[in-house]
């Protein structure tokens, strides 16, 4: 009998299964490189809604000048006192025998740090009272296939939001479509560029110098 004959009588009806396994295995690199996918997007899009200003009206120009300048006027106040109690140390006149000021003769007290607040305002805003920043960083928005045209309300000086909305939305990016993260608010270009000295290199800009890094690490942790 042939060889091969006794091969198939032997063997014959059973399955190796390669087809099932390469089917697994394909499953499983296809579900490896959509969380591949989606762990990138998600690092990027938190890496630049973390690394978006929050609007402090304290370090804006004209209130940095104005507390400058209370500032000045306050330490100017204390200067002053201090001279007087120095004249006063100076003039022997001003004590006893027993070396206590005599009734009458006061030293002047240098201001208090609620006298410096309230009285010299060194702390004071000229502009932006009652700001609430966080509208800038919560304006990220992530969408597949065509990218989100409007403007939100959303306050969210921590970003929490805004990360929260990204983590259940990429949920459904899978490896082939295009992901959207962007700002639309109308200072969003100047931010990037510069106009804030809380994130003088941007947000977008640094992202991208740590791409092949973020790409790195989400290979890694999805390795099939």
């Amino acid at each position: 009998m042939p060889r091969g004959s006794h091969m198939t009588q032997r063997y014959g009806g059973r399955d190796g299964g390669f087809a099932e396994s390469i089917r697994a295995f394909a499953e499983q690199a296809q579900h490896a490189l959509d969380a591949t996918f989606r762990e990138i997007v998600i690092e990027i899009g938190s890496s630049v809604i973390r690394m978006s200003p929050v609007g402090n009206p304290e370090i804006w120009a004209a209130n940095v000048v104005h507390r400058n300048a209370n500032t000045r006027a306050a330490d100017d106040y204390d200067y002053k006192v201090a001279i007087r109690n120095t004249l006063i140390n100076l003039n022997e006149s001003n004590f006893t025998k027993s070396g206590k000021l005599r009734k009458g003769v006061k030293y002047a007290k240098p201001l208090t740090k609620t006298e410096r607040e309230q009285n010299f305002a060194v702390n004071g805003l000229v502009t932006g009272q009652g700001y609430v920043g966080g509208r800038f960083r919560g304006n990220w928005q992530f969408s597949i296939d065509s990218p989100a045209t409007n403007e939100l309300d959303r306050i969210d000086p921590s970003g929490n939001e805004a990360i929260s909305a990204l983590l259940n939305q990429v949920q459904a990016l899978t490896i082939g479509q295009t992901a959207y993260i962007v700002n639309n608010l109308p200072y969003a270009i100047p931010l990037e560029y510069g106009h804030s000295t809380q994130a003088p290199g941007g947000m977008v800009r640094v992202t991208l110098a740590n791409f092949q890094r973020i790409v790195d690490q989400a290979i890694r942790s999805n390795r099939v």
